[in-house]
């Protein structure tokens, strides 16, 4: 096993080099890594919050409020469905966390269930023709609708995924680098954007909804209704930004929706010159709306974000080119921030903030030297155990082995942009130990078989061969309780599981093939008569 094969020394080389030159640009200031030339390398260690300092927040996604819109969009459903099939009605409204009506004629009581159990809801994943929404009736003609316990289960789940992939949208349209955005518990997301140093501003960017919808203002409603409070049921009443008109009465019913949004993107009018919102539908909702705006020449549709109207503009042509524009009362920077909003879609929930802090850029300085000085620390107290243990030769083969070691990893989370945080630099340190450790092992089991009387080539050959199975027990079950960590941890305990994860196999290589090729280059080059550590 202790021979200087081809294979060996040039993959030895290559790692050494290959580390070298992805580690190389975190040696260099910002400046220096922009004159690099294209073909080199330029990322350089990703720093964690605790390390770079910037913002952390804890969300709570409102399932509650979730629960409400759907049991509201569930009554309009019901409204249309009922009407659609001239069944008459009473009585429609939300109570106790579902939806009950009273059928006016008993002989259209069956027609009326038909109906919705066929139209109303969707179909229940997993269910063979069960559907989301459970009808019952009593003998008194009424009917109650309620939402499966699983399927609300399953869309509080879908809220919080989609919450986090949005979240994450959003904030990558701010340019933070590498932000965390991990779930903990059910329904609660853990924000962290290093270098971000504006908390209120992602507070902002993050928190608010923006579900965009497009509705037809109902201007059968005259203003002495709106004062005596006398909406109809199809209809609802919404604040505009406009002070000559504060409030607007709007159908419930949305013509478009902001999901059928493919772009959006900050402008400016062409001929006032004030910013504006540019966006432009997909197909479907391109078609729907040059089908409504054909249909209400002449009459008003309200542009509504998160329930409150940004205008009400009146339809003067069909417009079927599937593009527009909102105008509002909006700055450039306003406009751009509900730009980046209607790219990044809509949240299914409102989001709570429950906890935000910020970390400083100063604390984060503090916390680098910190980790610094204890990697230093650790260092310094391993080289002077290898030293005295094993003696300038072996010792200071198993210190090139640990330097080489440290290169590999540095270059490892640089390629990989894996984030470094505190206990990452913690894991750095523990893996310095270990790979200590396996040079440990192979040098006692070469002290061992020496004194047992065998040769200096063939005791040094068997502490190779003989330790390998201890190293690679060793680290495969460091690898298992990494993997473990990351896929079960969060926020620092995820950057202490990577750092271990890639020590792991940087250790075993280094202890093992650069320690062999540098005794094999000493054994070959001085042939000695006896085994300096025994």
């Amino acid at each position: 096993m202790l021979t200087l094969s081809r294979w060996k020394v040039l993959l030895v080389v290559l790692a050494v080099l290959v580390s070298a030159l992805f580690a190389a640009p975190n040696l260099l200031s910002p400046e220096a890594r922009e004159k690099l030339p294209a073909f080199l390398p330029k990322k350089t260690l990703n720093l964690g919050l605790d390390l770079q300092g910037g913002s952390y927040l804890m969300l709570e996604v409102d399932v509650a409020a979730l629960r409400r819109e759907r049991l509201t969009n569930l009554v309009e459903d019901v409204r249309v469905a009922l009407r659609n099939e001239e069944v008459v009605f009473s009585d429609l409204g939300v109570v106790e966390g579902g939806v009950n009506l009273r059928v006016t004629d008993p002989a259209q009581m069956q027609a009326a269930l038909r109906v919705l159990r066929t139209s109303v809801g969707a179909p229940l994943a997993g269910v063979a023709g069960g559907r989301d929404v459970v009808v019952t009736s009593t003998p008194d003609q009424r009917i109650r609708l309620a939402f499966a316990p699983e399927a609300m289960e399953a869309e509080a789940v879908r809220a919080v995924e989609q919450s986090q992939e949005i979240i994450r949208r959003r904030i990558d349209e701010l340019g933070t680098r590498e932000p965390s955005i991990a779930r903990q518990g059910t329904n609660r997301i853990v924000v962290q954007a290093p270098g971000e140093s504006d908390p209120q501003k992602l507070r902002e960017i993050i928190g608010q909804t923006a579900k965009l919808t497009f509705q037809m203002v109902d201007d059968s409603v005259r203003p002495e209704q709106v004062a005596a409070g006398l909406i109809p049921p199809g209809s609802e009443l919404l604040p505009q930004e406009d002070q000559a008109e504060p409030f607007v009465v709007v159908r419930k019913r949305s013509v478009v929706t902001g999901e059928m949004l493919v772009h959006a993107n900050q402008g400016f009018h062409p001929e006032t010159g004030q910013p504006i919102v540019e966006f432009r539908f997909n197909g479907q909702g391109a078609r729907r709306f040059g089908e409504a705006t054909s249909q209400n020449i002449g009459k008003r549709f309200a542009i509504v974000l998160d329930k409150k109207v940004i205008s009400a503009p009146r339809i003067n042509s069909a417009i079927t080119g599937g593009s527009g524009y909102i105008e509002g009362n909006f700055t450039p920077e306003s406009a751009n921030d509900l730009a980046v909003l209607l790219r990044a879609g809509a949240l299914p929930a409102p989001l709570k903030v429950e906890e935000q802090r910020t970390v400083g850029a100063e604390l984060g300085a503090d916390a680098i030297t910190a980790g610094q000085n204890s990697a230093l620390l650790a260092f310094v107290l391993v080289l002077a155990f290898m030293v005295l243990a094993y003696g300038m030769l072996f010792g200071g083969v198993s210190i090139v082995a640990l330097v080489v070691n440290g290169l590999m990893i540095v270059a490892a989370m640089s390629i990989t942009q894996a984030t470094l945080t505190l206990p990452g630099i913690a894991g750095l340190i523990l893996t310095l130990a270990v790979a200590v450790d396996a040079n440990v092992l192979i040098y006692e089991r070469m002290r061992e078989e020496y004194r047992a009387g065998r040769s200096i080539i063939g005791s040094m050959d068997a502490g190779f061969s003989r330790a390998m199975l201890t190293i690679f027990d060793a680290n495969i079950t460091h690898l298992g309780a990494a993997l473990i960590m990351f896929s079960l941890g969060a926020g620092p305990v995820k950057g202490f599981a990577w750092t271990l994860a890639i020590g792991v196999f940087t250790s075993v290589f280094t202890a093992v093939l650069v320690t062999q090729l540098l005794l094999a280059v000493w054994l070959k080059s001085t042939r000695p008569k006896v085994l300096p550590i025994a």
